[in-house]
């Protein structure tokens, strides 16, 4: 197998930069915690891994994946076929539910209390559950981020079933409906898992987004976060 990959790397190398001699390649699978592929140059070499999560991936979804990542390190165009073919892979059930058990197993989810210095997370999930999903939602566990970040403002993990929302709304200044609003649409994403449609991903579907707008304090909260 190791020298299919090889030279299915090779192949995509010669079609990426006709004429240019490749460099020394190393291909190797790798126990990530996801669905992860890197490729790195090293002293003119090439090192890449590939999640073992896709070892007995048809031949046809692995040269994609050289395609895409020789096309990222040598800044060229991605073939646009090559790369529904690999979302359309690596979305598919069987690999999905593969990547849920692994990264339940494999990955390091560092929880926080959900109590912080203004905001009690869970009290905060338990009112937006009895007011807009007439208690039905199952909660899973809540917790602060470890620190105070503007990039990812909250998110839902379901490999370890939790929500996790920045610590920078833990504070006198933010108004509660704006950590209600993070907090809510972390919840829909709980109602409302991510769908495969054709090759994409469907992360925020229209039922999930008819939803958020019952919020209501959509526009306030929206404009507190442009502010943020």
């Amino acid at each position: 197998m190791r020298e299919g990959l090889l030279e299915i790397f090779h192949d995509a190398h010669r079609q990426l930069r006709p004429g240019a001699v490749p460099p020394e390649l190393k291909v190797e699978f790798f126990a990530f915690a996801n669905v992860n592929n890197t490729i790195r140059l090293r002293e003119g070499r090439l090192l890449v891994r590939l999640s073992d999560l896709l070892e007995g991936a048809p031949e046809a979804v692995v040269r994609a994946i050289a395609h895409i990542l020789l096309a990222k390190m040598y800044r060229k165009p991605i073939d646009r076929g090559q790369a529904a073919r690999y979302r359309k892979y690596v979305a598919s059930h069987a690999v999905v539910s593969k990547a849920h058990v692994v990264r339940q197993i494999r990955g390091r989810k560092r929880l926080h209390s959900p109590q912080g210095r203004v905001y009690d997370l869970d009290a905060v999930f338990e009112d937006l559950n009895r007011r807009f999903f007439h208690g039905l939602l199952g909660r899973p566990r809540m917790s602060w981020s470890p620190t105070k970040t503007r990039r990812i403002l909250g998110h839902y993990d379901p490999a370890h079933n939790a929500i996790v929302i920045s610590r920078i709304f833990d504070q006198f200044l933010v108004p509660r409906y704006a950590v209600e609003y993070i907090v809510y649409h972390e919840m829909l994403h709980l109602k409302h898992p991510v769908r495969l449609r054709g090759s994409r991903r469907c992360v925020h579907s229209a039922e999930f987004q008819a939803e958020e707008k019952l919020f209501p304090e959509l526009s306030p909260a929206e404009a507190f976060l442009k502010r943020l």
